[in-house]
């Protein structure tokens, strides 16, 4: 079993899981990369070599660890999140041009912390921001999905931030979706939808809605 000790020599060392650098190391890399253009770093558009996992977890609300230990750090944490990528395996990494490393992720590697509405167009733009400082409107480009929770039989939506990357809606920002629900014909269904950007996303069935108020 690996101890506390141990860990620390790791991190001493230089060296995460799979000989890996360790965070800080990274962070040196991934600023470097921050830096070489403006805008988010082309994440998409870079290629390097696998270099095995870190021992680094997003959990559920949020939160980065490394090693076990949080990161306290919001600059670090707002550094590695412009440089996560998921790829066609379903797995989450940090990458930069020289290097690839997989993460783990509990369950969305960003969360929704809150929401706007405001109207543009005579249409509704619903505009949210995660936690890592990510501003994005809701819309054909950037859909929202809404997930059954199984532990409670409740809703999960989820926001697609960029690429494969999406962003968990808080229990606080969830409520706030469903005041601004409607029913929506889709498919030919009667469906509880809220719209954004001229585009519906299904909560649920309105016959179910139904269900659940009466």
């Amino acid at each position: 079993m690996s101890t506390s000790t141990d860990k620390s020599k790791r991190a001493a060392d230089g060296q995460g899981m799979a000989g890996t650098p360790d965070a800080a190391g990274l962070q040196a890399l991934v600023s470097r990369a921050a830096r070489a253009g403006k805008g988010p770093p082309p994440v998409e558009r870079w290629n390097p070599p696998f270099c095995g996992d870190l021992d680094m977890e997003i959990r559920r609300d949020g939160t980065w660890f490394y090693l076990g230990t949080p990161i306290g750090r919001a600059a670090l944490v707002q550094l590695f999140s412009s440089v996560l990528r998921k790829d066609e395996d379903g797995k989450t990494y940090l990458v930069t041009p020289v290097e690839k490393v997989g993460i783990r992720v509990e369950d969305a590697p960003f969360v929704a912390v809150e929401v706007d509405a405001s109207m543009r167009g005579g249409e509704q733009v619903l505009t949210f921001r995660t936690n890592v400082g990510d501003v994005v409107e809701a819309g054909p480009q950037n859909p929202l999905r809404f997930a059954e929770e199984r532990e409670t039989g409740g809703l999960k939506p989820y926001l697609l931030v960029r690429g494969r990357l999406e962003a968990l809606v808080n229990r606080a920002v969830t409520y706030e979706l469903v005041a601004l629900g409607e029913e929506v014909e889709v498919e030919g269904r009667r469906m509880f939808s809220v719209r954004s950007n001229g585009a519906a996303f299904p909560i649920m069935p309105a016959e179910r809605l139904e269900e659940l108020s009466a």
